[in-house]
């Protein structure tokens, strides 16, 4: 079997500008980077801005493994299967971001005849969105520490800067640094520390901003702390906003690929969904659905964390209901939950299919709890057995959900035609309403309580005395009334990775809250998430290379 970049290496791409014609892209709204990627103009919007929406469907997970349950290879494979059965399917995803990359879960390209190519090119720098990303968040952090060295006329406090660095890799001695040391031509000390770059407010603002207007205010909104006084910060009183947003001028603008079908695949923005709120950007899930009848789209890791966070955050800002949801479950996954250990979940265990299905059920569960018809898609790997596959079809069938075997990694679009067909079935026959899980108006107590209660299926909340603090710091400020994004463990439905299934009888504590203030959520940090992620002992990059001619090898 040929590993992933073998097969994207071997595909036959289509022309950037003949992917752009099936959508009825206009020549002068394309900007290419190359032969097989470019950057959409927004003016695709303000063109198709009455032309009704398309059906959009939201990919989610149960609680995954270490290694995913294929999220991004269900995306791609499920819409190459629609374009197969005649609907113009579009696909619309986050940006990889290269620490995971280098590190240990790999790249967001999808996998095996499931993968949007040039999946090289998207794997590393793509078309500089993550860099741009970078340069205007540590564009701020100058800008503070400059404003402090120059005589402090805001007086910020800076035992109390919450604003960090960051840069696209991971790097745990980056965590906690001090800068300005020495002397004082180089500013004044204090401690800092980097975030990844897919942790950057930055990076959320870019995933919710409707235009670069919308950006550069949400940009000058950003709390950076307070002052000697109490009071927030903001960097519109600093000024440098537009600058800010003169560096996004191009990353604003959604990408354009192909899957290995040659359908089209709308890739853009990427924050992580165990640290924000884990979805491509706003902008170009509304130019899919503009440019397609069906989009497909898909949050980070399960859907206590990506989902929950899509329907509360993405769709109230961007005015947007998903039609469906497919939930993904991998066999593996599920003998996990049923208590098998990692090393021998490729051993056959029936029993452990059964048990470990109550995870799945609770996702399930989770979603119609919003209102949303589901379907299962089963992602196949190659040491599932006859008898787990036919164990977990016949739970799904008693449980009353659809569900399908997905064999798109190994058979590409023909192997999700059955799942293509049951979504369009679940599409055609849709009456769902929106249910809102909390009012945003309501206090950050309640709001959180009801995530607990509602999605994790927990007893309740616990704060820690800080905790307790910046709540009330936040009411103080006013900036208590907005959706809320939980950081915790994408391992377990609970605060403890170790607590699988679906358990029940806990209570998730809050060690932290913090304001998104330009993004518009409020982070409650649950347990100790790391925002700069280290790398494992065997990193992927050692099995990385490129030759004398420029071809890439053992990136997946």
């Amino acid at each position: 079997m040929f590993s992933d970049i073998e097969i994207a290496q071997k595909n036959v791409m289509e022309p950037i500008s003949k992917i752009a014609e099936k959508l009825d892209i206009h020549p002068e709204e394309l900007e290419q980077y190359g032969h097989y990627k470019a950057k959409i103009s927004l003016d695709v919007l303000k063109r198709l801005e009455k032309k009704p929406n398309g059906k959009l469907v939201l990919v989610t997970a149960i609680t995954p493994t270490p290694a995913g349950e294929g999220k991004s290879t269900t995306s791609i494979g499920l819409v190459q299967a629609l374009n197969k059965i005649g609907k113009k399917a579009i696909v619309a995803l986050r940006e990889p971001s290269l620490g995971p990359v280098f590190g240990i879960k790999g790249g967001a390209a999808g996998g095996g005849y499931a993968q949007v190519v040039p999946m090289d090119d998207i794997n590393l720098h793509f078309t500089g969105d993550m860099h741009a990303i970078t340069a205007a968040n540590n564009l701020l952090s100058a800008m503070i520490d400059n404003h402090i060295h120059q005589g402090n006329e805001l007086r910020i406090d800076a035992r109390q800067i919450s604003w960090r660095r960051v840069m696209d890799m991971n790097d745990r001695a980056l965590r906690h640094v001090v800068v300005g040391l020495g002397g004082k031509p180089c500013g004044f000390v204090r401690e800092d520390g980097f975030m990844i770059t897919v942790a950057s407010e930055i990076m959320a603002i870019l995933c919710l901003a409707y235009d670069i207007e919308d950006l550069k205010e949400r940009f000058g909104r950003i709390v950076i702390g307070p002052d000697l006084d109490g009071n927030p910060v903001y960097v519109h009183q600093l000024g440098c906003e537009g600058a800010m947003a003169m560096l996004m001028k191009d990353a604003i603008k959604p990408n354009l690929v192909q899957t290995l079908e040659h359908t089209p695949a709308i890739i853009h923005g990427g924050p992580f969904a165990n640290i924000a709120h884990g979805c491509n950007s706003l902008l170009a899930t509304k130019m899919a659905l503009k440019l397609g009848d069906i989009t497909v789209t898909e949050a980070g890791f399960g859907a206590d964390l990506g989902a929950e966070k899509f329907l509360d955050i993405k769709c109230h800002y961007g005015n947007m209901y998903p039609d469906a949801v497919v939930v993904v479950a991998t066999i593996r996954a599920l003998k996990m939950h049923g208590g098998v250990k990692k090393t021998e979940l490729s051993q056959e265990n029936v029993q452990a299919v059964s048990d470990g299905f109550t995870n799945l059920a609770k996702q399930v569960e989770n979603m119609r709890g919003f209102g949303l018809p589901v379907l299962v898609a089963i992602n196949k790997f190659a040491t599932d057995t006859p008898a787990e596959i036919d164990m977990l079809l016949k739970k799904c069938e008693s449980y009353g959900v659809d569900v399908s075997l997905n064999e798109c990694w190994e058979k590409g679009g023909e192997g999700g035609i059955d799942m293509a067909n049951k979504l369009v079935d679940l599409l055609e026959h849709d009456t769902s309403k929106p249910v809102e899980l909390y009012d945003v108006n309501d206090t950050i107590p309640h709001k959180l309580e009801a995530i607990v209660t509602k999605v994790y299926g927990g007893d309740g909340v616990d704060f820690t005395p800080n905790a307790k603090k910046q709540i009330k710091l936040l009411e103080d400020w006013g900036l208590d009334k907005l959706p809320i994004c939980v950081a915790k463990t994408q391992y377990s439905l609970s605060d403890n990775p170790a607590l699988l299934g679906a358990p029940k009888g806990f209570r998730i504590t809050v060690q932290d809250v913090r304001v998104s203030n330009g993004a518009g959520f409020i982070v409650c940090q649950t347990s100790n998430i790391m925002v700069m992620p280290g790398l494992p002992k065997k990193p992927a990059a050692l099995n990385m290379d490129i030759d004398a001619s420029g071809k890439i090898s053992g990136l997946f």
